[in-house]
Parts: C-alpha cells; structure tokens; sequence
C-alpha cells in the first residue's frame, strides 16, 4: 500500500489501519470539493468548478459500499446538483455549526467517530477534524488546520485533493483491487 501523495501526519502505518474502519467520508465543499473559488455573476447566477477525478473517487466508495456525506457551510444549488449526480444523499447545506449534521448523519447510521472520515480546509472545520477518527486538510489549508489533522492532501482542494483520500480508504479497506477490477472487465 503505498500513500505517497498524502504527507502524513500520523505513521502510513497508523492511517491505514485507521482507514480499514472507515464507513463514512464526509467533505466539505468549498476548498475541498473546490479550489475555494465563488464566482458570481451579475444575474445573481453562483458557480462553481469540480474536479472530475474527485467525483469519481466518490461514486467508487458509494459502490465500495462506504456512505458519503456532505456538510458545507453555504447553501448552493451547484452543490445539490453536485451531489445528486455522485448519488450523495446526505448533503447538509447553510451549516454553522457542522458538528449538528455530523451527530445526526452519525446517527442515521448508528456509527461511532473512529468510523468516520472528515476532509476539511478551515477553521470553520475544526470540531469535525477534531472529533473524527481519521481527519484530512487539504494541501492549501492554514497551517493551524493541517496541524489538528492526521495527514494533509499533497493536491490543493478542487484539484483531486479529495480523490486522494477516496484512493486511500479503498486500499486500506482491501477493496481497491476489487473497484479496478469491475473496470476491466
């Protein structure tokens, strides 16, 4: 197994036994899904940039079996449209206090923190990094973030930041061979 485009905080050792539990991944949207960037146009139109090898990290965990999950701080319909094609149902909009959505989405799926992953990039995702059992910032994330997290994204967010963790958590579970092998054939 081999992680070498994640800088770990934790041993290699000490995240991939963590990842193998893993049964949730939740993100967070802007500078994870995306590099940050809102763009606004003058007809009050919001738009934002996804990196296609993130989308399909995602739609291989759903069908590893591992939920997916969304709590993001601003409300947007790009990130409802988003999620609806990855087939997230669990997208938890307009979050101040992200650690509400996390105790429900938690919840729902009768899971203990050391089964949860969480990718943030701010300060704002703190109490989430804080609390998961396996937490990530992505490459560009203020050194304060990246020094709470278990290891940080060589990718900066909207450029497969995500990804790389998708690539980790299905290896570490063993399930790797078995996502690249439903493409070969």
């Amino acid at each position: 197994l081999h992680h070498e485009k994640i800088n770990m905080k934790k041993t290699k050792r000490q995240i991939t036994e963590t990842a193998k539990n893993i049964k949730l991944l939740i993100l967070d949207v802007d500078g994870v899904l995306t590099d940050g960037s809102i763009i606004l146009d003058n007809k009050g139109n919001e738009f934002k940039a996804f990196h296609v090898r993130d989308g399909h990290g995602i739609k291989m965990l759903i069908r590893a079996g591992i939920h997916v999950a969304i709590i993001t701080g601003r409300r947007s319909k790009v990130v409802e449209r988003r999620a609806k094609e990855l087939g997230i149902a669990e997208v938890y909009q307009k979050c101040y206090n992200k650690i509400e959505a996390y105790n429900r989405i938690k919840s729902k799926f009768s899971l203990r923190d050391n089964e949860i992953a969480y990718i943030g990039d701010d300060i704002v995702d703190l109490p989430l990094l804080k609390r998961v059992g396996l937490s990530f910032a992505v490459a560009d994330s203020p050194d304060e973030v990246k020094s709470l997290t278990s290891a940080v994204t060589k990718n900066r967010g909207g450029r497969a930041a995500a990804r790389e963790v998708t690539d980790l958590i299905l290896k570490a579970k063993g399930l790797w061979n078995k996502v690249i092998d439903g493409y070969l054939k």
